[in-house]
């Protein structure tokens, strides 16, 4: 009986190959996700960098960065000094590299101070917040141009959301929720890819939910645009239909119709979508007992992303397994300049079945639209600079090491 033993050398390379052990094992280069929030400084009730790192290495995931609607907001050195010292004591059990704020507060008003953070940032975001001044995004372009660093948008038109918290569509109208049109996020999204177009400024599109926002992008890059986005595993695979009175199902931008889906993969499959990234989003317990009218907004994804995925999309013959790890591990770091060490892999038993229970998540939040489902892949083991991070037992082999 052949099984993985740790001490065995792994040619994992830099071109993002998967290295074959047996045909139930495999090995990956460590996933990348350009979208985590670890909740601190600010909100260490939700999750801390310890908790949030435990899940990203349970998850497979050896590197990831974190969005900046924190407190204090890190709009300066000062405050992004405390978010740094939180990363040096969680552990080094991931690389973390956090988003600096591209406005004071994440108000949009005042610009941060984008030229002293540049050097100390992986990129600038208003995460959970849309720029809505046509004139300060132009600005905040301008700048980020010249200093070389990309714009990670958070697109969304608060006057078109109206106290939405679901998609504007028909399991809203069936159930008297209040919906948020999809314009909402499209809407800002052709606002700045003009802009990008202007500037030139390297624009990347966060968490796109809708067809309209597929076929915009699909558009600029046509024209030489320099963009690219995100989908997250929510989008590409579930939609309204799917929608339950939980707080789980409540994030935003939230999970659309049928059709929504339908072009997300299709982009996805045509390189329009360059990267999966989970938008993982803990909050407390009492945030997500609510229901779908009163939860925060936020599921958590990082231990449960790959399996869906493979599940979903791999084994039903619509991506390949290679396209799929390309989007998790190489194609995030090609874009964001990030390393790639063949000492940080990941591997999996892809025979093992079993059901997402959020109860045996390392993350503190545990609200995900997945819970209970039925998936395939199992990660035994994540290597972090050449450290084993996480490990675990496998039913059919016993300790992968």
């Amino acid at each position: 009986m052949t099984r993985y033993e740790s001490s065995r050398p792994l040619s994992v390379d830099k071109s993002g190959c998967i290295v074959r052990i047996t045909d139930e094992y495999v090995s990956f280069p460590g996933f990348c996700d350009v979208h985590v929030h670890f909740r601190e400084p600010g909100f260490s009730y939700k999750e801390t960098m310890v908790s949030g790192s435990r899940a990203a290495a349970r998850g497979g995931y050896t590197t990831v960065l974190t969005m900046p609607n924190l407190n204090p907001v890190p709009d300066s050195v000062e405050h992004l000094m405390e978010e740094e010292r939180l990363i040096a004591s969680a552990g080094d059990l991931v690389d973390i590299y956090p988003y600096g704020a591209l406005t004071v507060g994440e108000r949009g008003e005042t610009p941060a101070d984008l030229e002293v953070l540049a050097p100390r940032v992986a990129a600038f975001s208003d995460d959970g917040r849309g720029v809505q001044s046509e004139s300060m995004m132009r600005s905040l372009m301008e700048r980020c141009r010249v200093l070389g660093k990309i714009i990670a948008a958070h697109c969304e038109d608060n006057t078109l959301v109206r106290g939405g918290y679901i998609h504007d569509g028909e399991y809203a109208r069936a159930h008297g929720h209040k919906g948020i049109c999809s314009e909402s996020e499209w809407g800002p999204i052709a606002r700045d890819l003009k802009l990008a177009e202007e500037t030139g400024c390297a624009y990347h599109v966060c968490h796109i939910s809708c067809r309209e926002s597929v076929d915009l992008i699909r558009e600029a890059k046509r024209r030489g645009v320099n963009v690219t986005c995100e989908t997250g595993p929510h989008y590409l695979l579930l939609d309204e239909n799917d929608l339950e009175e939980d707080g789980r199902f409540r994030m935003n931008p939230p999970i659309r119709s049928k059709a929504d889906r339908e072009a997300l993969v299709e982009g996805l499959l045509d390189g329009t979508i360059d990267m999966i990234a989970t938008d993982h989003a803990p909050h407390s317990a009492e945030e997500k007992s609510r229901g779908l009218s009163g939860s925060a907004f936020g599921i958590v994804g990082l231990e449960c992303a790959f399996p869906v995925l493979y599940t979903g999309l791999v084994r039903r013959g619509i991506l390949s397994l290679e396209r799929l790890v390309d989007l998790m591990t190489m194609a995030p770091r090609r874009r964001f300049g990030l390393p790639v060490r063949d000492t940080d892999y990941c591997v999996w038993n892809l025979a093992a079945e079993y059901e997402i229970r959020p109860e045996e998540f390392a993350s503190m939040g545990k609200a995900t639209p997945f819970q209970g489902h039925r998936v395939f892949g199992r990660c035994l083991k994540t290597v972090h600079h050449g450290r084993i991070v996480y490990q675990e037992e496998d039913e059919k082999y016993g300790k992968a090491d």
